[in-house]
């Protein structure tokens, strides 16, 4: 079973940036998904990245947020820009039936 671990999480400042890595310990070669979940809300799909390159974004992350992917690293990255803090969550990766664990993501000033 491939394992994921995601990292990158911490704590920015509005409008800031942060780069979140999901590595695999083995090849992912279907579609990856990004969600994230805050205190008291329920998880919400974030993006998407299909084996070929294909890319979807959620409406609220559109514009901001990059998703891509290295095969040959088996690693898919989630580029966030222009954070708000409605962007803070615990983000999560997840390849057909495996999650990682989450990182945390805390946008304030």
């Amino acid at each position: 079973q491939v394992q994921l671990v995601e990292s990158g999480g911490g704590l920015v400042q509005p409008g800031g940036s942060l780069r979140l890595s999901c590595a695999a310990s083995g090849s992912i070669s279907w579609t990856v998904n990004w969600y994230r979940q805050a205190p008291g809300k329920q998880r919400e799909f974030v993006a998407f990245i299909s084996r070929n390159g294909n890319t979807v974004y959620a409406d609220s992350v559109k514009g901001r947020f990059t998703i891509s992917r290295d095969n040959g690293r088996n690693t898919v990255w989630l580029q966030m820009d222009n954070l708000e803090p409605e962007d803070t969550a615990v983000y999560y990766c997840k390849h057909l039936e495996t999650w990682g664990r989450g990182t945390q993501v805390t946008v304030s000033s």
